[in-house]
């Protein structure tokens, strides 16, 4: 790589092109990134902090055997009845509640839906007793909500639905990450060292690496100007493979089914998505299962009985706007989650129990398994807590990254104004 680029050298006029494209992609992404370092950085603990914030909801003092969670879903609907259950939680740990989520049900006398102010339960998994409720999609920065807020911001911005598409600040993030992506690379180019006015036959690489050397330090002692870009500079050049990792894996999270599966069929060959053949539902309407959860249950522990699995059913999700249930397997007591490279998925029919689809972690083709660590790497949590340590500490450094570019900016707009109002009273002396 150092000897590619030593023959890649900043001539005076690429640089002075490229310093005019990193501007212009720095101001378009820098308030974006610095939403989404901050908010990354906080909820890669976003389950230890929601539970510091909500202890009512989160901890329980029960110890006993769990219910069964169809008798806490039953509990649910008997507190609410205008409710039905979409997601149940199957994993427990002791002292810590069950989190549901559901739905509101057509009133039958009315025929009108009605509007609920919350769409998550906790229930006590000893007892069912139902502890509260929130709605996980609230833009409010009250210690109820402030978790879920956070993600729900650091993915979507909460941009509401619109022309029959939830997917806008998906679509606007996503193109967000494709241009800090290409923008890194073009910073990566900026600190490479001018070419010298008298080119050597044999630059070699310890030669370039000298004169690059000073890119990767911070001066001692510097002005205010100095400093920060030289913060910027560095610390961007020592932590720029993980900036492209952050940046790849928030384009291909983002725009997932828009853009990066139809760009990663064309270079390997890809399991086809559930989504692309299943018939959806239009925006505020649902698909009603033919069969509800614990059929589903039963499928699905005969089907991971049958490949082999040996990891707990752990959760399950029925996708109302196609049709089908998502079971979900890992197991919470080696640290398993959603978001590690430890989650197996289950893909069944709800209108006649048909397993449709798996996913495997691991399984699959290259291009299957590529995709599976989207997720983990951009979480970080396919390294454990390290991973998340360290992406938070990333988190921080993009948002500093990104006042430290507008306080350059700021500072040579300024200087270039006074240049060019400087020109212009020359000129009129000149004239006069």
């Amino acid at each position: 790589m150092t000897s590619a680029l030593a023959h890649t050298r900043a001539t005076p006029r690429a640089r002075a092109f490229w310093t005019a494209v990193h501007r212009m992609a720095g101001l378009i992404t820098a308030l974006f990134l610095f939403m989404a370092g901050l908010t990354g950085a906080i909820i890669s603990w976003d389950h230890e902090l929601d539970e510091w914030l909500n202890p009512d909801l989160y901890r329980v003092a029960s110890r006993a055997p769990y219910r069964p969670a169809a008798e806490m879903a039953s509990a649910i609907q008997r507190w609410d009845s205008r409710v039905v259950p979409t997601y149940w939680s199957l994993s427990y740990e002791e002292g810590h509640s069950a989190v549901f989520f559901v739905r509101a049900l057509k009133d039958p006398t009315t025929g009108r839906v009605p509007t609920l102010d919350y769409n998550q339960v906790f229930v006590d998994p000893v007892t069912a007793k139902v502890l509260g409720r929130r709605d996980s999609r609230a833009v409010s920065l009250s210690t109820r909500n402030l978790m879920p807020f956070l993600r729900k911001l650091h993915y979507t911005l909460h941009v509401p639905p619109f022309r029959g598409s939830d997917r806008w600040g998906y679509w606007i993030m996503g193109g967000v990450a494709l241009i800090w992506l290409l923008d890194s690379m073009v910073g990566l180019y900026l600190t490479l060292p001018a070419r010298p006015r008298t080119q050597t036959l044999t630059p070699g690489v310890r030669r370039f690496m000298a004169r690059w050397a000073p890119a990767w330090r911070i001066k001692a002692g510097a002005t205010r100007y100095r400093l920060h870009f030289d913060l910027h500079r560095a610390v961007g050049l020592w932590i720029w493979i993980v900036l492209i990792v952050l940046a790849f894996t928030s384009f291909s999270l983002n725009l997932r089914q828009e853009v990066f599966f139809p760009m990663l069929s064309l270079v390997s060959k890809t399991t086809p998505r559930l989504e692309s053949h299943l018939p959806k539902a239009p925006l505020g309407t649902v698909l009603e299962a033919r069969h509800g959860f614990e059929a589903v249950m039963d499928t699905a522990r005969q089907e991971a009985a049958r490949r082999g699995w040996t990891t707990p059913m752990s959760g399950i999700f029925y996708n109302a706007r196609y049709g089908f249930y998502n079971v979900s397997f890992f197991d919470r007591s080696v640290g398993g989650d959603a978001s590690n490279m430890s989650l197996s998925n289950l893909y069944i029919d709800g209108r006649d129990l048909r397993v449709l689809t798996a996913n495997e972690p691991w399984v699959g083709t290259a291009a299957d398994v590529f995709a599976q660590l989207q997720l983990p790497l951009h979480s970080g949590r396919i390294f454990g807590t390290v991973g998340r340590v360290v992406m938070s500490v990333v988190g921080l450094l993009v948002a500093g990254l990104s006042v430290t570019g507008l306080l350059i900016w700021w500072r040579k707009r300024g200087a270039r104004r006074g240049a060019s109002r400087q020109r212009t009273s020359r000129l009129r002396a000149a004239s006069t």
